[in-house]
């Protein structure tokens, strides 16, 4: 199986530096600080691409957990909100709300659920998130 990689690289104290973090496929470079991570300052943050991860991770198994099912997906959208809060001297990834919504002929509400909740807890970005309380809104649409 293969690794994936990313690289960051932070210049300057904290708070007041800057950094930039890419993905090894060239796929995306950005920028960070510590304004667009606590605050709403410019540019992205580990948790918005934790976010993009989880989103991208949980759309797949739950397409592939669908069609394993015998429900082809025509589309399916998931964002998610990742919550940072204070933490004593630190800060701590708090909670992680998934919303999808699928398009997918035939299947009942009830099993759309369940398969939406074994997809949420088996794809390998909610499982390395495993501490964190993570919540699932899914809607058929």
């Amino acid at each position: 199986m293969p690794t994936r990689t990313a690289d960051a690289v932070w210049s300057g104290p904290m708070p007041g530096g800057e950094g930039t973090m890419k993905m090894a496929s060239g796929a995306w470079e950005g920028p960070y600080s510590f304004s667009s991570r606590f605050e709403e300052g410019q540019g992205t943050n580990p948790e918005e691409l934790i976010g993009a991860a989880h989103a991208g991770c949980f759309s797949m198994a739950f397409a592939g957990n669908l069609g394993r099912a015998g429900h082809e997906p025509q589309r399916v959208e998931t964002n998610a909100r990742v919550h940072i809060d204070k933490d004593g001297d630190g800060f701590t990834i708090t909670r992680i709300e998934l919303a999808t919504t699928a398009t997918v002929p035939g299947i009942d509400d009830e099993e759309f659920q369940r398969i939406a909740q074994a997809s949420k807890e088996g794809c390998p970005v909610s499982r390395a998130l495993a501490g964190v309380d993570i919540q699932l809104e899914a809607k058929l649409g």
